[in-house]
């Protein structure tokens, strides 16, 4: 064999043993969800009977978990492309300042986070025991991703020569944003975007400090589960998180997916025919 293709099949053992590495634990989890003893094997036999006992026990924190992830989403969506739009624009010490500053909530530990929140806003009435409270604290952790994600495309690209061009031709600055900055940050959007739902569901350092009992969500619930209960439970409760998840993040994906056009020159397109 060549040496490119001895290159070729190392990278391709490697990149198997990663994804191994990585789906395997999930996998045995997911199957001693639906296997009757884990300690025996699937010898027991397979069943539906801890999925059936987590849906009827935890669904409601599996749909919380799935609205929360959505809702901090569309916020951070409103607040983390018009805070990446200006920092790019306005290139200073400032901008860099409150760049890095962004970066804090992820080196904050969870847990001290969500004590931050209880101190400032525990006292406030009815908040304290609303999904918006940890809504707030998934929006703190998640917005720094989104910000991020965005300003990397919009550094890659001439944004400001773009808007320019779009201005000479008479356009306001609604229909720059709109028709100039979003699509070239599309892919920076949909990182971002993959990057806060995933890390909004299965969030628990903070959310842990964060919920009350009428307030439970998926990490705190699979939580619970594997505590107190069977670890086949525990293991059901990954399955269904997966079963859910999945599709949502699929869709994500479906809606951000770059549309990619070709324009031919109108004299080619002539010669073509």
């Amino acid at each position: 064999m060549t040496r490119n293709r001895v290159l070729f099949v190392l990278q391709l053992l490697f990149t198997l043993l990663v994804c191994v590495f990585l789906i395997v634990p999930v996998g045995m989890s997911m199957l001693a969800g639906v296997t009757t003893n884990y300690q025996v094997g699937l010898e027991s036999g397979l069943t539906l009977r801890w999925v059936l006992e987590v849906w009827d026990g935890y669904r409601d924190t599996l749909f919380a978990s799935l609205g929360l992830s959505v809702a901090c989403l569309i916020v951070t969506l409103i607040l983390g492309i018009p805070t990446a739009y200006v920092l790019v624009r306005t290139q200073n010490r400032l901008s860099r300042i409150i760049e890095e500053l962004l970066v804090l909530p992820i080196a904050i530990p969870g847990l001290a986070t969500a004590l931050a929140l209880i101190v400032t806003f525990g006292g406030v009435p009815g908040f304290r025991t609303s999904w918006l409270f940890i809504l707030v604290g998934h929006v703190l952790f998640t917005l720094p991703f989104m910000v991020r994600s965005v300003l990397a495309v919009m550094h890659a690209i001439d944004l400001k020569t773009l808007e320019e061009g779009a201005a000479s031709l008479g356009a306001n600055f609604a229909q720059r944003f709109v028709d100039i900055v979003l699509p070239n940050c599309r892919a920076g959007i949909l990182a971002g975007s993959l990057m806060v739902v995933t890390l909004s569901v299965g969030e628990f350092n903070m959310t842990w400090l964060l919920h009350t009992p009428l307030t439970k969500t998926l990490p705190v619930g699979l939580a619970d589960a594997y505590a107190s209960l069977r670890f086949e439970i525990g293991s059901a409760y990954t399955l269904i998180f997966f079963l859910l998840i999945t599709p949502l993040l699929l869709a994500i994906q479906a809606i951000g997916k770059a549309r990619v056009v070709r324009f031919v020159p109108e004299e080619l397109a002539t010669e073509s025919k």
